[in-house]
């Protein structure tokens, strides 16, 4: 994948359905900003033509091989960061995006190749830091049980912990992700990535816009 050499600082959030990884994203933006930083959320899949077509294929409303959904998930991915990752990055903005390639290869390991994953997504910018969730599988069922009627297509416990497994494998192979302890409190959670993101934000040389007043 091709390192960010733009200003901006993309960070992602990782983790399986449930984990928290949401919750997360939407915090640290809320923070950065709070800070005076000029950050701003997105999320896959993204909201555009495609990504609805995806949501379609996850929550069973038509149906599609592995291959094409996975095709799909690249093909949204390059839109996203066409039309607003990288003009924004090249801004000097701070890009929180909720799930990015890990996802990709995580959840469509369950059907494909791990390999033939990870080239579909071997032209796409690397993320400057990404924070992976670890939540143990039936937790996260339960989580989403109690905030959801429908469980999406990937949401099955046994298929969760292979997910996982291919999370763990991706958080080893690749370089600046941090796993953390998704049992904690959000509060908690919260604290130790905005220490880990400060660090990032100095060695980009991203200031604060209360600190040019």
């Amino acid at each position: 994948m091709k390192r960010n050499a733009y200003k901006g600082l993309f960070i992602v959030f990782e983790g399986l359905d449930g984990s928290g990884q949401s919750t997360q994203a939407e915090f640290l933006v809320s923070r950065l900003r709070e800070e005076g930083y000029p950050a701003f959320a997105t999320k896959e899949p993204t909201n555009n033509v495609i990504g609805g077509l995806i949501r379609g294929q996850l929550t069973h409303d038509w149906k599609t091989g592995m291959e094409c959904l996975q095709l799909l998930f690249a093909a949204d991915r390059a839109h996203h960061l066409n039309r607003e990752i990288t003009p924004a990055l090249k801004g000097g903005k701070i890009i929180v995006s909720d799930r990015y390639f890990f996802s990709t290869v995580a959840y469509g390991s369950l059907d494909l190749d791990r390999e033939w994953l990870l080239g579909l997504n071997e032209k796409f910018v690397y993320p400057d830091l990404t924070f992976l969730l670890k939540v143990p599988p039936k937790d996260c069922l339960k989580r989403i049980q109690g905030s959801r009627f429908e469980l999406e297509l990937f949401e099955q416990e046994q298929n969760l912990r292979r997910v996982w497994q291919t999370y763990d494998w991706l958080s080893k192979k690749f370089h600046k992700v941090c796993v953390l302890d998704g049992t904690q409190s959000r509060v908690q959670i919260a604290g130790e990535v905005f220490e880990l993101v400060r660090r990032e934000l100095k060695r980009k040389s991203i200031e604060s816009k209360k600190n040019l007043v």
